[in-house]
């Protein structure tokens, strides 16, 4: 009779041989260089550019996307209106809704001969491999995938047994049409963040952009394309199906039959992007700048010095003299972080931070890592607000709106003049083990706008975090013009909580 011990022992050698022979993906085979095309001047929107960049000083022009259907209309026109190029690089890609339409607007535009680059994260898109690589056979797309996990084998063995190099993950967004206008900001390309879910609503945030600033998006995204670890797809996948672009084109238009009507068109209806061109609404002037971590941070071990985007916001954090509002759905700051509060308010700076609360968050495990610093954070002086998961419907007079409101808007608002805006959260995985990008806007105007429609809404979407004189955690919020203090986390069942509870036990380094 075989014994425990030895089934084990034969287990435990089973699991260590297929580790050890799981398959990698080669980062050196060789890739054709490409940079983004400059000459866009004669193009539609080249000129556009050229005329707001003249009018307003040769400085860049900013609009806010608040609404997702707006933000998803305004992608879809500039893919409409590309001549020369379009460059995507983004953290996750899905074949709902949101995909489909894109996908299709991709293939339309290659279809007129524009350039389309695609850099797209691996470990959490999930549109199928076969897609993309049809996508890849028209001779006007390229797609690469960073840092891509093999196909070859057993998916989840080739993932734990490279965790050192799949746990580094490019989570930049950004959309750039003929290197003349872009758009930034938080979103992905899944219904979520376009506000297309009938179950939740996602608070998101990007901002379109017109003029040089478009051109240093370009530079950074030509660094991550032309990268090493930016694979091209057909490099690392196979077609054993021998299928042609036309039978992704079917799928894809099978799809699209049955929501043209109600989201392709919807969103291209959206006026936002025509009225701007038209001059029927003002962008807003301002200087800009990109901040983004280069691709090397996910190759060399971890490091303060390869942390570029968070070594220079934090310049500019310090820089504060009276208000910094930090916006954040995950906010896990540490105990620099807290830190980093008492020096703020010690200067005398109001310092405001905006999160999910437990019932609006996504991400439980990353709420638990919060948890441990909520009451250090009040201690030290910040004035702390979490999404109150109910209200939804505060935001619309729809009465179709689901109930459930999640916070996905990354930004930052420092002295009511600077806005930073783009893919990074407050937390480890953001600062240490990811890549990151975004904006940081000079621009009182635009900030003074946001920060007023955020204090009109804040104290009906949110409850403001207080500790008692118990040392004991209670929200206070304003329902149907009720003041109401909660004890527990609110709008939280026992089972959820209890999950919370447990999820503690996850490494604070990996959220």
């Amino acid at each position: 009779m075989i014994s425990f011990k030895r089934c084990k022992i034969s287990a435990i050698l089973v699991i260590t041989g297929l580790l050890a022979g799981c398959a990698t993906v080669s980062f050196e085979q060789p890739k054709s260089f490409s940079t983004a095309i400059i000459n866009t001047e004669n193009t539609v929107l080249g000129k556009f550019a050229a005329r707001e960049t003249a009018q307003h000083d040769g400085r860049s022009g900013f609009y806010p996307l608040n609404k997702g259907m707006d933000a998803l209309g305004v992608r879809l026109r500039l893919a409409e209106r590309a001549e020369k190029s379009i460059d995507m690089q983004y953290f996750l890609m899905k074949l709902d809704t949101a995909g489909a339409v894109m996908a299709n607007a991709l293939l339309k535009s290659a279809d007129r001969g524009v350039r389309i680059r695609f850099l797209l994260d691996d470990v959490f898109t999930s549109v199928p491999d076969r897609t993309f690589l049809l996508m890849d056979q028209h001779p006007n797309i390229e797609i690469r995938i960073f840092n891509p996990i093999s196909r070859s084998g057993i998916y989840a063995f080739n993932f734990i047994g490279q965790f050192r190099q799949a746990n580094r993950r490019m989570h930049n967004k950004s959309f750039t049409v003929d290197n003349s206008i872009s758009v930034v900001g938080g979103r992905n390309i899944a219904d979520e963040y376009f506000e297309l879910k009938t179950d939740a609503v996602f608070v998101d945030f990007d901002v379109l952009t017109v003029g040089p600033i478009a051109a240093e998006i370009s530079n950074s995204f030509d660094e991550y394309w032309n990268h090493s670890r930016a694979v091209p797809i057909k490099q690392f996948i196979k077609n054993p199906k021998n299928e042609d672009l036309e039978t992704v084109r079917a799928d894809i238009a099978e799809e699209f039959d049955g929501i043209y009507d109600t989201v392709y068109k919807q969103a291209l209806n959206s006026p936002l992007l025509m009225d701007l061109i038209a001059d029927r609404l003002p962008f807003f002037p301002a200087p800009a700048r990109v901040l983004a971590d280069s691709p090397d941070k996910l190759i060399h071990k971890i490091n303060e010095t390869h942390m570029r985007l968070a070594k220079d916001l934090r310049d500019v954090i310090l820089s504060t003299e009276s208000e910094i509002i930090f916006i954040s759905p995950y906010y896990v700051p540490g105990d620099g972080g807290v830190q980093l509060i008492r020096d703020l308010v010690a200067k005398r700076v109001r310092v405001v931070i905006l999160t999910n609360s437990l019932a609006s968050t996504n991400h439980v495990p990353v709420h638990s890592g919060y948890t441990r610093y909520r009451r250090d954070v009040i201690r030290a002086g910040a004035e702390l607000y979490e999404v109150r998961a109910n209200a939804a419907r505060e935001l619309s007079d729809n009465k179709d709106t689901p109930d459930t409101l999640t916070l996905h808007t990354k930004a930052f608002l420092i002295d009511r003049r600077q806005l930073f805006v783009g893919s990074l959260n407050l937390d480890p995985r953001s600062i240490v083990l990811n890549a990151e990008m975004g904006l940081l806007i000079d621009s009182e105007a635009m900030v003074e706008t946001f920060i007023q429609d955020g204090e009109q809404s804040l104290p009906t979407l949110t409850y403001r975090v207080l500790v008692n004189d118990k040392g004991k955690l209670e929200w206070h919020g304003r329902i149907d013009n009720q003041e109401v203090i909660e004890t527990k986390e609110p709008l939280t069942g026992w089972w959820l909580r209890f999950n919370a509870w447990l999820m503690k036990i996850a490494p604070e380094s990996q959220l």
